[in-house]
């Protein structure tokens, strides 16, 4: 039986600081429209900072870093606390921060893990800061196995960062460590290193449950920044009495980068029983190639360890130290051989510096990491089919339905990932909307009021959201797009609060006048009306463009509402609007870099702009602009504005939910499962100039030309618009990787390995930042993650004269130096559906349920029996819920026998010292 396995790095995160967040957008306690997955996820936050969304069960948990000390390069900043010493002798403050206990310096107690806060309270400023400046430009960066996987965006002018970015990253089966750096941004020198934060796969793996607490940032120590794998063969050699010690150095792969030049000198060096020997200096090389051999006299008792250490070697100054393995080697007089390759580690023999750890800030982190095994998808069929047969059966009176007992077992911590779940899995058989008009009725059914309906985060409300951002996100984008992009243009002072207004002077030099705090509302509300008008107009025109299954699914909610509440036709609007509005729009305004609209946050002015637009929406979405003007009465000017959109909005319902579509494009097969036809990414690139003949390279060598990749190939042209002048298939495509730094001076650049012709060529394409890298290599591995062809090894260099600059090969056709990375990929709301993948994690949750399913169905079914306690275990119970436990029951069974054997013990035991 094949089994796969995907552990996966999810990064979710809240907004930006200082904005006030409505209950809707999050909810209580969970994340901004994220799906379950073999996880770590990440928020950076502040002290102080009440976190939105934490997430503790068994799908996304959030990781909150909290910055709130800098280190700048020129002058420092003392506050009140207690001091230590740096290098240099500059006295700095120390800080202890723990989950729930004061911080020095800090606004006292540092608060616990709580649902959505309603603001984000001002953090206290900490730390190092520049006296020209007064604070710093922080930002973030995520390594994997010391590979850059995610930049934050940089924050600028604070000591208290915030950044609430939210990712998923699907890893490699057997990755080590997740790194945080945390850096500071400046334009005229290189970026400063503030610290960082290590968390390894063993330190995760003692806490499946995930950890939580506070990790204080460390100093960077070059000793420490160690990277990448040895290839070592050793063996004993001889007969008792004269028997010898012989280690085969080959080679090694991706080693830390220490000179300017972008690579190292690597050389080994070998220490036993009291004697060192040396290899050779390979130049300019992090896959050095040695293939030299050395003997040692092996000691009796062979107690003694063997230590491999690489070194690069600098000509003047001392050598930079790349890692180094440490073997015990009894193990090897009776096996003889053993040879493999060895990760590289620090130096842990020398002492830390103990005062320095909690100078630098802390991280409170919440982080879970999961691997998962996906069966084949026949296995999972019963379950799918048990699911699918449920929701046609729909609601029946005087039974409990399996949708209401999964409602009601389920925790708000999980229903988010169990929501989305659900939705993808029902989107791949078609009968979402059956799904969602199930969910209605069973919601719907229960004691509720029209002004207050879907407000909560039950299943209903979760699978809705869910479902309008895996199927909207496009609609989103056309609607909200220009209006986002000339906010940012403009970046207009817009402030309707009296308290919060900015007297500023106006006029030509010379007759300079105070502008009046009305003056300044005034402008404000003509600055907002015109957005808001803006918007409402887009959104008023776009019942077409809205996608055919939204349409639907909104049709059904608004029936439904209509029946349920025949003397209150306002509140099938508001349950439209409640989704649409409140649960979409709004959020998607207020933090555009969340939704993919920007590719930054706002600065403070923006930000303020957005958010007063965001509540503007909201008011219209509530149909009720009256009522948002006595909570706050400094929106009256805003008032006429808001009951004309109220109207617009209410006709625009009317529309979006009358279009008729066409039946099959409502109840089609559903979501395609294989690469779509659309536009999967696009984006001008640089093409770099090689040796080859390729279609790329012919004509395209040297310029910035724009590239389009759909579901079945990659082209390109000079212009978005303009006639294509070539592309490859993407069954030709055999790997997407990244370059060295070194080989074109920039570490943006990517590789896509093709064939043309019948030969293999390269083209070398450069992004703009490490974010438009990882995202064109995430996106061209997943469309030909079903090429048979990809290759396992790849050259991270280029060929240039008669070798290649990575390894010095002088075979330009040979093996390449490095392993192909095609299961690292960043998720997104685009990717295919993948319905084993789904059902694998419904089948977590619910067996985890098994016994509260049982206990759940008696409660719902007998209310008066709740306070008697479980009912007799032999009591029949129904059939729907007699077949889903029968077929978890199959399905553990299928999981333990795809279980992989142990692996052998290894005759060289490698120690970590």
């Amino acid at each position: 039986m094949v089994v796969a396995a995907l552990p996966t790095l999810c990064i979710p995160g809240g907004v930006p600081r200082g904005v006030p967040i409505p209950v809707e957008v999050l909810g209580s306690g969970d994340t901004l429209g994220l799906q379950e997955a073999a996880v770590a996820s990440l928020v950076v936050c502040d002290i102080g900072l009440q976190v939105p969304g934490v997430v503790l069960g068994k799908g996304w948990v959030l990781f909150a870093p909290c910055f709130p000390v800098w280190k700048r390069k020129s002058h420092f900043w003392q506050p009140a606390g207690r001091s230590g010493r740096t290098r240099s002798g500059r006295s700095v403050p120390g800080l202890e921060a723990k989950l729930g206990s004061p911080c020095a310096g800090s606004c006292g107690q540092v608060p616990p893990w709580k649902p959505l806060a309603a603001s984000v309270p001002q953090p206290h400023p900490l730390g190092f800061v520049s006296t020209s400046t007064g604070s710093s430009d922080p930002y973030c960066i995520v390594k994997i196995d010391d590979e850059a996987i995610i930049r934050t965006a940089t924050v600028w002018k604070t000591l208290s960062p915030f950044w609430g970015e939210e990712y998923e990253v699907q890893l490699q089966p057997g990755f080590h460590s997740i790194s945080i750096y945390v850096m500071d941004e400046d334009a005229l020198s290189r970026d400063d290193i503030i610290g960082k934060v290590c968390i390894t796969r063993d330190m995760l793996a003692e806490h499946p449950k995930g950890y939580s607490g506070w990790m204080s940032l460390s100093e960077v120590d070059p000793d420490e920044e160690v990277q990448g794998e040895i290839h070592l063969r050793v063996e004993v050699l001889g007969s008792q009495g004269s028997r010898r010690l012989r280690c085969s150095v080959l080679e090694a792969r991706d080693l830390a980068r220490k000179d300017r030049n972008g690579a190292s000198d690597p050389f080994v060096r070998l220490r036993y029983n009291g004697k060192t020997q040396e290899s050779t200096v390979v130049k300019k090389s992090c896959y050095p190639r040695w293939n030299e051999t050395f003997e040692f006299e092996l000691a009796e008792p062979a107690g003694e360890k063997l230590c491999v250490e690489v070194w690069d070697w600098d000509l003047v100054g001392r050598n930079d130290f790349l890692g180094k393995v440490v073997f015990s080697i009894q193990g090897l007089e009776v096996a003889g051989q053993e040879e493999g390759w060895f990760r590289l580690w620090p130096d842990k023999s020398k002492p830390t510096e103990d005062e320095r750890r909690g100078s630098l800030g802390s991280l409170q982190l919440q982080v879970k990491l999961r691997d998962e095994t996906v069966l084949p998808s026949h296995c999972y069929q019963p379950l799918v089919q048990l699911l699918c047969q449920e929701v046609k059966l729909g609601r029946q009176d005087g039974q409990v339905h399996l949708v209401t007992l999964l409602d009601e077992t389920t925790t708000a911590e999980c229903r988010q990932e169990v929501a989305i779940n659900l939705v993808k899995l029902f989107l791949g058989q078609g009968l979402v909307k059956e799904f969602l008009d199930l969910l209605f009725e069973l919601e719907l059914a229960k004691p509720c009021e029209p002004n207050t309906l879907f407000r909560s985060n039950s299943l209903a409300s979760k699978s809705m959201e869910s479902f309008l951002k895996v199927t909207g996100m496009p609609y989103l984008h056309f609607v909200l797009g220009p209006t986002i992009a000339r906010v940012f243009e403009e970046k207009k002072y817009v402030e309707l609060d009296p308290g919060k207004v900015e007297i500023k002077d106006v006029g030509c030099s010379g007759l300079h006048r105070v502008q009046t705090e009305g003056e300044v509302i005034e402008q404000s509300r003509q600055h907002l009306q015109s957005y808001l008008g803006e918007l409402l107009d887009a959104i008023v025109r776009s019942a077409p463009a809205c996608p055919p299954l939204v349409r639907a699914a909104f049709r059904q909610l608004f029936q439904r509402v209509g029946e349920r509440f025949p003397q209150h036709q306002h509140a099938k609007f508001v349950a439209v609007t409640s989704f649409l509005c409140l649960r979409f729009f709004s959020p998607a305004v207020m933090t555009p870099k969340l939704f993919q609209l920007r590719d930054a946050h706002a600065d403070a002015r923006t930000g303020r702009t957005l958010l007063l637009l965001a509540k503007a929406i909201q008011l219209v979405g509530n149909m009720e602009p009256a009522a948002g003007r006595a909570k706050e009465t400094w929106l009256s000017p805003l008032l006429p504005a808001l009951q004309q959109g109220t109207a617009r909005m209410r006709d625009f319902i009317t529309r979006l939910v009358a279009t008729e579509e066409d039946e099959g494009e409502e109840e089609g097969e559903g979501r395609p499962l294989g690469p779509p036809p659309a536009v999967v990414k696009e984006g001008l690139l640089l093409v770099h100039k090689t040796r080859g003949k390729g279609p790329l390279l012919a004509a395209a060598a040297g310029k910035k030309l724009h590239f389009c990749l759909t579901g079945e190939s990659l082209g390109f042209g000079k212009s978005p618009g303009a006639e294509r002048m070539g592309a490859i298939a993407l069954g030709d495509i055999l790997a997407a990787e990244k370059v060295e730094e070194k080989s074109f001076g920039s570490s943006h650049v990517m590789q896509v390995v093709y064939t043309a012709a019948g030969q293999q060529e390269t083209a070398y394409l450069q992004c703009k930042c490490v974010n438009e890298l990882n995202q064109w290599l995430s996106a061209l591995r997943k469309v030909c993650g079903n090429n048979p062809r990809v290759l396992r090894s790849y050259h991270p260099g280029v060929f240039r004269g008669d070798k290649w600059s990575c390894c010095h090969q002088r075979d330009r056709t040979g093996l390449g130096c490095d392993r192909t990375r095609h299961g690292v990929t960043l998720q997104d709301w685009s990717d295919p559906l993948e319905p084993a993948v789904e059902a694998q994690r419904l089948f977590q949750h619910l067996q985890g349920l098994r016994g509260t399913l049982r206990e759940k169905y008696w409660e719902l079914l007998e209310p008066e029996h709740a306070q008697n306690g479980p009912r007799d275990e032999d009591a029949p119970l129904p059939e729907g819920l007699c077949r889903l436990l029968a077929v978890l029951a199959e399905l553990e069974l299928c999981h333990r026998r795809a279980q992989p054997p142990e692996p052998p013990v290894p005759a060289l035991l490698q120690l970590q010292t």
